[in-house]
């Protein structure tokens, strides 16, 4: 959409992602990445921490329960979203915060290693369930199994002759002329052509 603001913050997570479910069952997943500048102070030649910043996000649906199940506090994470702006009154003062609501979320590989396992869904969309069957999954439980010949067994068609031909109607071999045998030195007779 135009006119948004697309942010991109590095930083840790300061607790576990908060997950919890709206009335219509949609889950949402709240959580908030602290980012602290570094800068290099050439006096002391030492790095120094700068003012840490908590940005506050917010993620969605099939995204929320993957994030939930997946990140934790203190993880380093990578989260990609627009900026919105909220206003709410509290104690009769009006207060306005800035919030992100996320777009995608990775963890960041630089200190950690992660192990990618997909989540099944349906047509649905619902985690946790079997999918429906398509190319390269597994078949149902409950489905015939292929039929497959049996080890140590010979197949019934083995050795054994392929049917004869049919001798008449479509796809049966044209029967054979006989050739008839000219003397030596003669030409054969010319069919179709008149005796002069």
């Amino acid at each position: 959409m135009a006119g948004e603001i697309q942010v991109v913050v590095v930083g840790n997570l300061t607790a576990d992602p908060e997950l919890r479910f709206i009335p219509s069952g949609a889950a949402v997943a709240n959580f908030t990445v602290a980012q602290t500048p570094r800068t290099f102070d050439k006096d002391s030649n030492t790095w120094k921490d700068g003012e840490t910043v908590f940005m506050r996000c917010s993620i969605w649906r099939d995204y929320a329960e993957n994030v939930a199940a997946s990140l934790h506090k203190g993880d380093r994470v990578m989260v990609t979203g627009k900026l919105k702006q909220r206003t709410y009154e509290k104690d009769g003062v009006n207060h306005t915060v800035i919030e992100m609501e996320a777009e995608d979320v990775g963890a960041v590989l630089r200190y950690a290693e992660v192990a990618i396992r997909k989540t099944e869904r349906t047509q649905g969309g619902q985690q946790g369930q079997q999918p429906q069957q398509g190319w390269g999954q597994q078949p149902q439980q409950g489905a015939p199994p292929p039929q497959q010949q049996p080890q140590g067994q010979p197949d019934q068609w083995a050795g054994q002759q392929p049917p004869p031909a049919p001798q008449q109607g479509w796809g049966a071999p044209p029967p054979q002329q006989p050739q008839q045998q000219q003397p030596w030195g003669q030409p054969p007779p010319a069919y179709g052509e008149p005796p002069f």
